[in-house]
């Protein structure tokens, strides 16, 4: 009997545990469908006539296959684009290694718990997580005091090669993964901090910097406030930026009541577009680093 009621129990544990992933799959799968038809339709709608848009709205094929946005975005506007691409390709690549060099060395210090002001400095960079100075003083001092408007720098520093936040899953991966002990045997081997920073901190953290790089370069590349703030030369616009001046621009010749040009303009269609353009690089480099991003946040996201 006891044989019995325990192969009994073990069955009804089995049926569970394959009704409860099976319940996983169908969540996870409606998730997934979530996420994915979002950019079908998008993609769908870049290459639908304009008109067809308006009459028969968003399908998951287009209605009447147009190439006419593109065509506006990249004979109108090539030039433009091909360098709005370039300085986008520069900027992300340059915040993300200034970034990947400047943060870990900030939050490498914090860290240790030999260090006798770590906690004055971890508040202050939790403070500016919370507070900051607001636009026009931030305005005023990169312009003001850096001087940077009007240059390609104006797209790096503001607000993006350092983050608290950044800091915060450094300092947490640094300290909950990196056993001190590695750290004092390495100093009795007459190891002085750079060589244990470089030799030891940075080759236990790469996937906590790849998370972190793939995060800024998302930041880096979806970025436009900047380009808005502090660029008003058309040849330092990013691409962000310039689909967001063309755009506008439509907007602007839409309004003015000219019907033939309004015809023209593929107002809704170009919308979609200007998102495929802006995100594809995104999309197609992604799944290289997502192996890393999760196994990263999963390191440095624990509490100390």
């Amino acid at each position: 009997m006891i044989g019995m009621d325990i192969i009994m129990d073990s069955s009804v544990k089995g049926k569970g545990t394959v009704m409860f992933q099976v319940l996983c799959y169908i969540v996870l799968t409606i998730l997934a469908l979530a996420v994915i038809l979002p950019f079908i339709i998008l993609i769908a709608s870049s290459f639908t006539d304009n008109d067809a848009l308006r009459k028969y709205g968003y399908t998951f094929w287009p209605t009447i296959f147009s190439l006419y946005s593109y065509e506006y975005l990249f004979v109108t506007n090539a030039t433009s684009i091909f360098r709005a691409y370039g300085i986008t390709f520069f900027i992300t690549i340059a915040g993300v290694v200034l970034s990947l060099l400047i943060g870990p060395m900030m939050a490498y210090p914090l860290s240790r718990r030999d260090y006798p002001r770590r906690k004055v400095f971890t508040f202050y960079v939790f403070f500016t997580m919370l507070f900051n100075g607001g636009i026009v003083p931030s305005y005023m001092m990169w312009t003001n005091i850096f001087g940077i408007k009007n240059t390609i720098w104006a797209l790096i520093f503001p607000n993006l090669v350092i983050n608290g936040f950044y800091i915060i899953l450094y300092k947490n991966n640094f300290t909950n993964n990196i056993h001190p002990a590695l750290i004092e045997a390495a100093k009795i081997d007459g190891a002085g901090e750079f060589f244990i920073y470089r030799k030891i901190i940075v080759p236990l953290s790469l996937p906590i910097m790849a998370t972190v790089g793939l995060m800024s370069g998302l930041g880096f590349w979806n970025d436009w406030v900047n380009g808005l703030y502090y660029i008003t030369d058309k040849n330092l616009y990013s691409l962000q930026v310039l689909l967001n001046n063309i755009m506008v621009n439509i907007t602007a010749l839409a309004s003015m009541g000219d019907v033939t040009t309004t015809m023209k303009l593929p107002g809704t269609s170009i919308r979609m577009a200007m998102a495929v353009i802006g995100v594809l690089p995104v999309l197609v480099l992604y799944p290289f680093f997502q192996r890393y991003f999760v196994k990263g946040i999963a390191l440095g996201g624990v509490k100390e």
